[in-house]
C-alpha cells in the first residue's frame, strides 16, 4: 500500500494494525484506515531515521526494546491462557455459592460517630450524651472533626463493619442496636464515640449482578496459579 525509502508497508500490515485498534474500541472505517496508513508511514520514516543514526544500537534503547518485547510476550501469553481456559458457568456458580455461604449470618450496621482529637474531649462528650445534657446529633454537629459526617449529625449510613479500620470495626461488632460506646475508641484518625442506630442481615446480591466480577476474580486466580506453575517448573539458580 506504500513504500518508504524502498521499504514496503503491506496490506497485511495495515489490516493487523486496524484489527488492533478495533480490539481497543475503534470502529473500522475508510477514515480509520486512512489515518492508520498515514501513522504507519510516519512511524516507518522515524524508525528508519533512528536506525540510520544508530539509535537502536544504544545500550539503553536496546534494553528498553527488550523490556517492551518481554511485556508484549507476557501479556500475549496470559491472554492466550485465558482464551484456552475459559471460566465456565459451573465454576462461577460454585464460587458464588461459596461466597454466599461465607457471608451468611453477617450483619451490616447503620452507624453514626463523633470524632475528636483527644480522649478527654471524647470522655466529656460521652458523659454529656449519656446524661442527656446534649444530643448525639448536636454534639456531632458542634464537635466532630469529621467533615463528612459531622454536619449530618455523625451519620455514616449503612455498611458492614469491615468498611472501617480494625479498632472501629471491633467496637461496632461489640454493640447492639441502639447502643453507644461506653468509652471512646482510638484509631489513627483520633477518638471516636460510636452509636449503632440499627442492624440488618447483609443482603447478598443476585448472581447476575456479580457474575462478571466473579469471572474476573476466577481469571486472576487462574493466571496466578498458572504463573506459579511456570515458576515451579523452571530451573532458577
Amino acid at each position: 500500500i506504500a513504500t518508504v525509502n524502498g521499504q514496503a508497508i503491506t496490506q497485511s500490515n495495515l489490516d493487523q494494525f486496524v484489527s488492533l485498534m478495533v480490539s481497543q474500541g475503534a470502529k473500522d472505517s475508510p477514515e480509520l484506515r486512512a489515518q492508520v496508513k498515514q501513522e504507519m508511514i510516519n512511524r516507518l520514516v522515524a524508525v528508519q531515521a533512528a536506525e540510520k543514526a544508530g539509535i537502536d544500537k544504544q545500550a539503553a534503547v536496546k534494553q528498553e526494546l527488550e523490556l517492551a518485547r518481554q511485556s508484549i510476550l507476557v501479556r500475549a501469553l496470559m491472554a492466550d491462557y485465558v482464551k484456552n481456559h475459559p471460566i465456565t458457568d459451573a465454576q462461577v456458580q460454585t464460587e458464588y455459592d461459596q461466597i454466599k455461604k461465607e457471608q451468611a449470618g453477617k450483619e451490616e450496621y447503620k452507624l453514626r460517630h463523633i470524632l475528636v482529637k483527644d480522649e478527654k474531649t471524647a470522655d466529656d462528650l460521652t458523659a454529656k450524651i449519656k446524661s442527656k445534657k446534649i444530643t448525639f446529633d448536636a454534639a456531632a454537629k458542634k464537635n466532630s472533626i469529621d467533615p463528612g459526617s459531622g454536619k449530618k449529625g455523625g451519620e455514616l449510613g449503612w455498611g458492614p463493619a469491615t468498611n472501617y479500620v480494625p479498632e472501629f470495626a471491633k467496637a461496632v461488632e461489640s454493640l447492639k442496636k441502639g447502643q453507644m460506646t461506653d468509652k471512646p475508641v482510638q484509631t489513627q484518625f483520633g477518638w471516636h464515640i460510636i452509636e449503632v442506630e440499627d442492624t440488618r442481615p447483609v443482603k447478598f446480591p443476585e448472581l447476575k449482578d456479580v457474575k462478571s466480577q466473579i469471572e474476573e476474580m476466577l481469571h486472576q486466580q487462574a493466571l496466578a496459579s498458572y504463573q506459579q506453575g511456570l515458576l515451579k517448573s523452571a530451573t532458577v539458580k
